[in-house]
């Protein structure tokens, strides 16, 4: 559930939804998202995918369980825990912002963060996600683009 949300930028309410025919290749069909609309794609990669697939035959999940069975803050307390063990404050909504994150500062273009995997409608709701650029994260950019 914890890398689901870190490497595919849902939000924990839709990986709760989940279930295993919402699942094809590396495109997770959410129903119902947060946006309003219908349905959305979030996608994952395939070494994702295989951990699931491997779950869900290990768990003998039926096409219309859901992966995780829990309650919103049953789900919470999980990621809380995670969070505990390694000696951070962490929430569920943290995992969503590293998934943004690790994509900017890998050079994924704002674009796919935004409308892939965010899917924000506006890139500026993006921008809030992504936060303030530290001064040597500035100056590193400017060397790698122009030193």
């Amino acid at each position: 559930m914890l890398e689901l949300m870190a490497r595919s930028g849902m939000r924990i309410g839709e990986v709760l939804k989940i279930r295993p025919k919402d699942i094809e290749g590396h495109k997770i069909t959410l129903n119902d998202p947060k946006s309003g609309k219908d349905m959305e794609y979030a996608f994952i990669p395939q070494k994702v995918t295989g951990r699931i697939k491997d779950y869900i035959r290990a768990t003998d999940l039926k096409p219309d369980q859901r992966l995780f069975p829990l309650t919103y803050s049953g789900a919470r307390k999980v990621v809380k825990k995670a969070g505990e063990k390694i000696g951070i404050d962490l929430n569920p909504h943290d995992l969503r912002r590293h998934s943004a994150t690790f994509a900017s500062r890998s050079d994924t273009p704002i674009e796919i963060v935004s409308k892939v995997i965010l899917r924000h409608t506006n890139l500026s709701t993006t921008q809030i996600y992504l936060g303030k650029v530290s001064n040597a994260e500035a100056i590193r950019w400017i060397e790698n683009l122009y030193g």
